[in-house]
């Protein structure tokens, strides 16, 4: 930790903290810590000249969109999302040929290369709203499954789900949160809206990782 927070003065770099990383990460070394979008758009007005992403493949590229003239580092080229990985440009490419005429939204958790051939992103938080504000019937919904399905239920807009979830997200399930409840009858539950209908159902509150 010692030698992390001097080597960053000397570089003239600031580290992100997501909010998934370990403790000595998050609380002793990081600069800026949140989710993911949070993270980028706070390295874009910091005046550092390095940005060394802590997280995933994804989080680093959209450090580096917001932020070009600077250098983005990430400690591991490999770490990834399951999420993220779960879709390609091609694929939005198939689905906008098999859906003519529909816009594209795309959760904000995905590669540049899906980034670029959508119409706009989202956010968890901001979903419903950034679907109804196209004004439009009929709108493609990528990546995440779970999520668009969330989505759905909130909106007369109808939602075409792209078949892409988080594998940790998916995990869970709503028999597991009732034996959790019988458990401990006064337990309140918070379910990302990433988690299946079902669960997002069980579940006392849902949000953001942001709240």
């Amino acid at each position: 930790i010692k030698a992390i927070n001097e080597t960053k003065k000397l570089r003239d770099a600031v580290i992100l903290g997501h909010n998934y990383m370990t403790p000595e990460i998050f609380h002793c070394v990081s600069d800026f810590v949140g989710d993911s979008l949070q993270l980028a758009k706070l390295a874009a007005q910091t005046p550092a000249k390095v940005i060394v992403q802590g997280g995933v493949h994804f989080m680093a590229e959209t450090s580096k969109l917001l932020s070009p003239e600077k250098i983005v580092l990430i400690p591991d080229l490999k770490a990834g999302c399951s999420l993220a990985s779960s879709i390609t440009g091609a694929d939005v490419r198939a689905l906008r040929e098999a859906y003519p005429g529909r816009p594209v939204v795309a959760y904000v958790n995905t590669s540049a290369d899906v980034k670029a051939e959508v119409d706009i992103c989202c956010t968890s938080s901001n979903a419903v709203a950034v679907v109804e504000s196209l004004g439009v019937p009929e709108v493609i919904f990528v990546p995440d499954q779970y999520l668009a399905r969330n989505v759905a239920a909130q909106t007369k807009v109808k939602i075409i789900a792209y078949k892409g979830a988080c594998e940790v997200h998916e995990r869970f399930t709503a028999e597991e949160l009732r034996r959790y409840r019988e458990s401990d009858p006064g337990l309140k539950i918070i379910a990302h809206p990433e988690c299946p209908r079902d669960v997002v159902l069980e579940a006392d509150f849902t949000g953001s990782t942001k709240g």
